[in-house]
C-alpha cells in the first residue's frame, strides 16, 4: 500500500525519530510539525477560496458580456481569400 501508512509503519518511523531525536526533543518537533502542517493547510484553503471567488467573477463577466455584446463576423484581410499568382 502506497498511498497509507499502517500501524507497524508509524510505529517504526516513531522508533526512529526517538532514537534521532531524542525523548526531550521529540514533543517540541511535533508541537512544530503539526503548527507547519496546520499553517499549511490554511494557506491552501485560502488558494482554494481565492481561486474559486476569481472564477466566479470570471463566469459572470462572461455571461453578463456575451448578453450586451454585438454579434461580429471575424474580419478577413483585403486579398486574404484571392489565390495567389505566380512571381516571374
Amino acid at each position: 500500500m502506497f498511498g497509507s501508512l499502517g500501524m507497524p509503519e508509524l510505529i517504526v518511523i516513531f522508533v526512529i525519530a526517538l532514537i534521532v531525536f531524542g525523548p526531550k526533543k521529540l514533543p517540541e518537533l511535533g508541537r512544530s510539525l503539526g503548527k507547519g502542517i496546520a499553517e499549511f493547510k490554511k494557506a491552501t484553503n485560502e488558494l482554494h477560496s481565492q481561486l474559486e471567488e476569481e472564477i466566479r467573477i470570471d463566469a459572470e463577466r462572461t455571461s453578463s458580456g456575451s448578453q450586451d455584446a454585438p454579434q461580429v463576423s471575424p474580419a478577413t484581410p483585403h486579398g486574404a481569400d484571392a489565390p495567389m499568382s505566380k512571381v516571374g
